[in-house]
């Protein structure tokens, strides 16, 4: 069956993060049988030196490790604009899935995970930025306007009403794209779900919150006011309109 499927994202890079060299030679092994470009790290320092010398398109990032751990690499390689990044951790409970999706993850794993499940998370994550990136961009659809902020959808950026670029991770930016494309209107979580992620995503209805904080936060101005309200028992309303460019 899995030969059915054509992936699109053949040939893209991925770098694997994990200490334990059993699990990243198995992870790297599979990936690459599967027709990805691997790339592998030890440590937090090689991670920062492998995104300074290569294109990578998305990282499969370790939490325990030595040094700096995967949480705290995470968070800051989110706030910075890295690549999606898929989270494994021998913690898989659902407190510890929320901690890793507020800090920026797109997807987290629990270890020992079944190889198949993480090679279809890592199809799910390239194929929601490649859709994104494929969205056909004319001059009434490139660019939407809210409360004085700006979202460029073919540049994947957010500017705040003074002009300053704010950082997006890509669940973020998925998320954030369905509210924009769908202002002033109720959306359930699975609506969301399903416009953010698709409709073969397996992500659970708590991660939504989880990127509604994430967003809020980022959102959050003295002159905006609240933009996303939420709506008891129902799901969420993105509250602005929208224009665009």
């Amino acid at each position: 069956m899995e030969h059915d499927l054509i992936d699109m994202n053949i040939g893209a890079r991925i770098l694997v993060v994990d200490d334990d060299p059993g699990i990243r030679d198995l992870v790297a092994d599979f990936l690459g049988r599967h027709g990805f470009d691997v790339l592998t790290a030890e440590s937090g320092v090689q991670l920062e030196e492998t995104l300074a010398a290569e294109a990578i398109d998305l990282i499969i990032l370790d939490v325990m490790m030595p040094g700096e751990d995967g949480l705290s690499l995470c968070r800051r390689l989110a706030a910075n604009g890295a690549p999606p990044i898929i989270m494994l951790s021998a913690i898989g409970d659902d407190t510890d899935r929320i901690i890793g999706l507020e800090i920026g993850a797109d997807d987290y794993l629990a270890k020992p995970c079944n190889p198949r499940e993480l090679l279809a998370r890592v199809r799910a994550v390239l194929r929601r930025r490649g859709d994104a990136a494929s969205v056909p961009q004319t001059r009434d659809s490139a660019l939407a306007l809210f409360a004085g902020w700006q979202l460029h959808l073919s540049r994947r950026e957010l500017k705040d009403p003074q002009g300053v670029v704010v950082n997006l991770s890509d669940g973020e930016f998925s998320l954030l794209r369905a509210l924009v494309e769908h202002p002033q209107r109720v959306l359930s979580r699975d609506q969301l779900l399903e416009y953010a992620r698709g409709r073969d995503s397996d992500a659970f209805d708590r991660s939504i919150d989880v990127q509604i904080s994430r967003l809020r936060r980022k959102l959050d101005s003295d002159a905006g006011g609240e933009l996303i309200r939420t709506i008891r028992n129902e799901g969420y309303m993105f509250l602005p309109k929208v224009s665009r460019r």
